[in-house]
C-alpha cells in the first residue's frame, strides 16, 4: 500500500558503518586486484634475479624434487612442480569462477553464455591468426597457443587500476570472457602441447573422474575424499602424458554453486542452539558440520584457496618463469624475431579487435536482442586489458619452446603485458572525456540487466517511500530485530534525503530462528499500516530493536495517537500474519535467506551498505535506466528523464 503523506517525512542522521558483506565475485575481484602488485614484484624479482646471475636462477628451477612411495614415485625439477603441481590449484580456481558464473553470475541466464562464448573465442582466435601469420612457414609456428590467453589476475588487478571508478560490471564481463579463455587454453594444453600420450593411465585418469561423478552425485561433502581422487587423477595424467592442470580445471567445474537456503540456515541455529544448550564435542561437531553445509561447497572452496592462489601460487610461478637475461643484443634480436612479434601483435591488438568483433557479430546476428552487458568502450578497454597473457601464456611457451626461442617468447609476453595496460589506460581515458550522457552509454550499454526480484512492486500493495515516478526502486527485505537492518536504516534514510529520486521499499522477512520477537514487530506494522502509520511505526521499531514485547507495541501504538484497541486487537488475532507470510515467500522466491537484502530496480544488491557504495550502486542504476528510457517519456519531460538522471560518477 502506498504512503506518500509518509514519503515527504525529514530523514536525518548520519552513519559511517560500512560492513563489507562480499559476494564471490566481488571478493574474487578484490583479490586478484590485491594480488597484481604481488605478482608485479615476483616479476620484477625473476628478471632482477636472473640479470644478476642467470646460473644461478637456471640452477634453482632446474633442482630434482621426487616424492617416492615404495618403489614407486614422482622426479620432476623445481619448476615442473610449480607448473603442473601447484599451478593445478590456480586452474581449480578457474574452474570454481567459471562455475559460479554459470550457477549464480551472468551466465546463469543460459542465452547469455552466447556472447562472452563468443567474445572470449574471439579473443583467442584473432591472436592465434595474427601470430600465424607473422610465424608463417616457420617451425615457430607451432607456438601459436602463447598468443591466445588472458592472465586473469595481471587482467583484473590491472583494470582496477587504470579503470578505477568504472562500474562493477565492466569487471564481470571481463572475467567471464577471461574464463572462457582459460577454459579453452586449458584445453589446448592438455591437447596440442602435451607430450606422447600414454593409453593406459589416461584410460586410468578418465576412470577416476568417472568416480568423481558418481561421488558429487551423491552429494558426499567429505574433502577428504575429493582430495583423495583428485591426487590419483593428477598423477595418472601425469604418467599419461597430458598436463595435469587438467585436474585442478575439472574438479572446480564439477563444484556447485547455490545461495544459502533458508532451510538450511535454520537448521544450522537449531544445531548450535542445541550446542549452547549442552556444550559436548559431539554437538559441536554437529553444529559445524550443519554450518558447513549451508553454503555452497563452491563459496568455502574459493574462500579457502583463492588467497594462497594469489598470493603464493602465482607469485612464486611467475619467480620460476618471467626471468629472462636482458641485454642490448638480445632486445635487438627479439624485437626482430617472428616469435616475439606474433606474440606482442597477437596479444595486444588481436585480443580487443577479437572480443569487440565477436561481440559485435553475435549482437547483429542476434538483431540485437542478445546485447553485451556493457557499453563497446567498456568492451574495447576490457579487450585491451585482455592483452595480458603472462601467467598461461608463460605456461604454454615452456611447453613449446626451449632455449633463445624460449626467452623470446618470454619478452613476448612481457612487453605485451605492459602495451596492454597502457592501451587500456588510454581507452579508459579518452572514455572519461566524453560528456556524461555518452560517457554512460559508453560504459553501460543498453543491455536488459538480469532481474533478481521475483515479485515485482506493486504501489497497491507496497509500502513505498518516495517518489512515484523515480527512475530507481529500491527494495529491502528485512527483519526489526535484525542489528544489521537497524544499522542500514541511517543509511537509507540519508540516501533518501541525499539523493531524492530513489523510492524506497520494505518487506518483512522476520528471521524467526534468530529474532523472536520479529514476527510480531511485523505484524505491529501491518497492525499500524491499516491505520495509515506504517512508515512512523516503522521508524519506532528500528530506532527501538531492543524493545519489541507486546507492551512496548502498544506503547509505540500510543505516541502515535491511533486506535490503540484495534491495535491491539489485530495483534491479539494475528490479523496480519497472512500479509507477512506473502513477503516471506517473495523472499524465497528471490532467493534471500538473509537481512538486510537490497534489490535495487530489481537487481540484487551485494556489498557493503554503507552511504558511499549505496549511492554509487544508485547512481548506476539511475544512468542505466536513462539510457534505456522511452523516448517519448523523454519528449515529455516527465521527471527522472534522461536529462535529469545522468549524474557524474
Amino acid at each position: 500500500m502506498t504512503e506518500p503523506e509518509a514519503s515527504t517525512a525529514p530523514f536525518a542522521g548520519r552513519t559511517a558503518w560500512a560492513r563489507s558483506l562480499q559476494t564471490p565475485l566481488r571478493a574474487f575481484l578484490r583479490t586478484e586486484s590485491g594480488s597484481a602488485a604481488v605478482l608485479l614484484v615476483a616479476t620484477l624479482t625473476a628478471l632482477i634475479w636472473a640479470n644478476i646471475d642467470v646460473a644461478s636462477y637456471e640452477a634453482v628451477w632446474q633442482m630434482p624434487l621426487s616424492i617416492r612411495l615404495g618403489g614407486s614415485g614422482v622426479s620432476q625439477t623445481l619448476r615442473e612442480w610449480v607448473n603442473s603441481g601447484l599451478m593445478t590449484f590456480f586452474f581449480f580456481i578457474i574452474g570454481l569462477e567459471a562455475r559460479r558464473e554459470f550457477d549464480m553470475g551472468e551466465l546463469r541466464e543460459r542465452r547469455r553464455v552466447a556472447l562472452p562464448l563468443a567474445a572470449g573465442i574471439g579473443g583467442m582466435v584473432v591472436p592465434v591468426a595474427i601470430y600465424l601469420a607473422v610465424n608463417a612457414g616457420r617451425p615457430s609456428a607451432h607456438g601459436w597457443g602463447v598468443a591466445m590467453s588472458t592472465d586473469t589476475a595481471f587482467a583484473l588487478g590491472l583494470l582496477a587500476l587504470v579503470g578505477r571508478r568504472l562500474p562493477d560490471s565492466v569487471r564481470a564481463f571481463l572475467l567471464t570472457v577471461v574464463v572462457v579463455d582459460d577454459v579453452v587454453a586449458l584445453a589446448v594444453i592438455a591437447t596440442v602441447y602435451s607430450g606422447h600420450v600414454a593409453l593406459g593411465p589416461l584410460v586410468i585418469a578418465l576412470a577416476i573422474f568417472g568416480v568423481l561423478l558418481l561421488v558429487r552425485a551423491s552429494r558426499i561433502r567429505h574433502g577428504l575424499i575429493y582430495a583423495l581422487l583428485g591426487t590419483a587423477a593428477w598423477v595418472a595424467l601425469l604418467f599419461s602424458g597430458v598436463d595435469p592442470v587438467t585436474v585442478g580445471l575439472v574438479m572446480g567445474l564439477l563444484t556447485y554453486a547455490y545461495p544459502p537456503a533458508r532451510e538450511d540456515l535454520e537448521r544450522a541455529t537449531g544445531l548450535f542452539r542445541l550446542f549452547r544448550e549442552q556444550p559436548t564435542p559431539e554437538l559441536a561437531r554437529s553444529a559445524s558440520t550443519g554450518l558447513t553445509a549451508a553454503l555452497s561447497p563452491n563459496e568455502r572452496l574459493v574462500q579457502l584457496y583463492h588467497p594462497w592462489t594469489s598470493y603464493l601460487i602465482v607469485p612464486l610461478f611467475a619467480v620460476a618463469n618471467a626471468g629472462i637475461a636482458i641485454s642490448g643484443e638480445f632486445l635487438s634480436r627479439a624485437y626482430t624475431s617472428p616469435i616475439t612479434l606474433g606474440i606482442l601483435i597477437g596479444l595486444v591488438a588481436g585480443k580487443p579487435i577479437g572480443i569487440v568483433g565477436s561481440s559485435g557479430l553475435v549482437t547483429r546476428l542476434n538483431r540485437a536482442q542478445l546485447r553485451p552487458p556493457v557499453g563497446w568502450a567498456a568492451i574495447a578497454g576490457g579487450g585491451a586489458i585482455a592483452g595480458i597473457g603472462f601467467t598461461v601464456s608463460l605456461l604454454i611457451a615452456t611447453l613449446a619452446f626451449g632455449g633463445a626461442q624460449l626467452q623470446e617468447a618470454k619478452l613476448g609476453v612481457l612487453s605485451a603485458a605492459l602495451c596492454a595496460s597502457v592501451a587500456a589506460w588510454a581507452v579508459f581515458g579518452v572514455t572519461a572525456l566524453l560528456p556524461a550522457r555518452r560517457r554512460t552509454r559508453a560504459l553501460l550499454g543498453t543491455a536488459e540487466s538480469i532481474i533478481d526480484l521475483a515479485e515485482p512492486v506493486d504501489p497497491d500493495r507496497d509500502h513505498i517511500r518516495g517518489p512515484a515516478e523515480a527512475l530507481v526502486t529500491m527494495v529491502e527485505y528485512g527483519d526489526f530485530e535484525c542489528p544489521y537492518c537497524g544499522q542500514a536504516e541511517p543509511v537509507i534514510r540519508e540516501l533518501l534525503a541525499d539523493y531524492g529520486d530513489v523510492r524506497y521499499v520494505w518487506r518483512h522477512l522476520p528471521l524467526t530462528d534468530v529474532h523472536p520477537r520479529a514476527q510480531l514487530a511485523a505484524e505491529a506494522a501491518e497492525a499500524a499500516a491499516s491505520q495509515d502509520a506504517f512508515w512512523p511505526m516503522h521508524d519506532l521499531l528500528l530506532d527501538h530493536q531492543g524493545d519489541l514485547r507486546p507492551a512496548d507495541l502498544n506503547r509505540y501504538a500510543t505516541n502515535l495517537g491511533i486506535d490503540v484497541e484495534r491495535f491491539r486487537n489485530d495483534l491479539r488475532k494475528h490479523t496480519h500474519a497472512l500479509r507477512i507470510a506473502e513477503d516471506v515467500d517473495s523472499a524465497g522466491l528471490s532467493g534471500v535467506s538473509g537481512t538486510p537484502t537490497f534489490f535495487i530496480n530489481g537487481r540484487r544488491h551485494y556489498g557493503a551498505y554503507d552511504i558511499t557504495t549505496l549511492t554509487s550502486a544508485v547512481k548506476t542504476a539511475k544512468a542505466r535506466a536513462a539510457i534505456t528510457i522511452q523516448p517519448d517519456s523523454v519528449q515529455r519531460g516527465r521527471p527522472g528523464s534522461v536529462d535529469n538522471a545522468v549524474d557524474e560518477r
